[in-house]
């Protein structure tokens, strides 16, 4: 397996699954894809993958509505995204995606917790350069064939597909993501969830305590409203 399934696995630990923003970060990729392309999901790509990302995470079919509808009022917040760079303690580089209304607010916030936790936060492309910026799509593996289905997408981008408890995963660079989303809807192939990840070129192995050290930031950051993702180029211990 390659890197996107090893990414995968070491993501889906338990620390990772207890962020419980899950409804808040939907709420402002609908907001942020209404904006952009406007309420009809028919007509707006970006938007007709956030619903189907909504209806994955069991957000309630009224909940979507209403964030469709209360995007389109002119005097919604829009959100911008911000990404931020740095690092945690023991030279782990920390990749930060935000979706902000308040971009003073942000950044005086990310600032302060790279402080507290004895990091550096870094400048524009300080650390972008080390993640991968992926894209990836679920589908139900029920009928399909993960290996035949790779040989078939490779022309349209995707790089990794693999099957895990979840469904079938395709990973592939971040500009295929329109292409690759077009591709599945031709063939009616349901996309269960969508969305963009970026995966650590090299990971760094640490010492429990060091983990901790670097835990500590990370869980700071993801409790910060603004945040939408962390990534970090700490190597996942499964058993942590």
């Amino acid at each position: 397996m390659g890197r996107a399934f090893e990414f995968r696995k070491g993501r889906k630990m338990k620390r990772w699954a207890a962020m419980a923003k899950t409804f808040t970060r939907i709420g402002k990729d609908i907001v942020m894809a209404v904006k952009e392309g406007g309420p009809n999901p028919e007509a707006n790509s970006r938007l007709r993958a956030v619903i189907q990302n909504a209806k994955a995470a069991n957000m309630p079919k009224d909940n979507v509505e209403r964030a469709i509808k209360n995007a389109t009022n002119k005097d919604t917040a829009n959100y911008k995204e911000i990404l931020f760079e740095g690092y945690a303690p023991h030279g782990i580089a920390i990749l930060i995606e935000t979706a902000s209304d308040n971009n003073n607010r942000t950044v005086a916030n990310i600032r302060s917790y790279f402080n507290k936790c004895n990091g550096t936060m870094g400048t524009q492309g300080s650390v972008e350069f080390m993640f991968d910026h992926t894209c990836n799509f679920r589908i139900p593996k029920e009928g399909l064939d993960a290996e035949e289905l790779e040989l078939e997408l490779i022309d349209f981008g995707a790089e990794e597909v693999f099957e895990d408890e979840d469904g079938i995963l395709i990973y592939a660079p971040f500009n295929s993501f329109g292409t690759i989303q077009k591709e599945l809807e031709n063939r009616n192939i349901e996309i269960l969830s969508s969305g963009f990840e970026r995966i650590p070129q090299i990971t760094k192995k640490l010492s429990a305590s060091e983990v901790a050290d670097v835990e500590k930031l990370i869980e700071k950051i993801e409790e910060d409203d603004d945040v939408m993702n962390v990534y970090h180029t700490m190597e996942e211990n499964e058993e942590a």
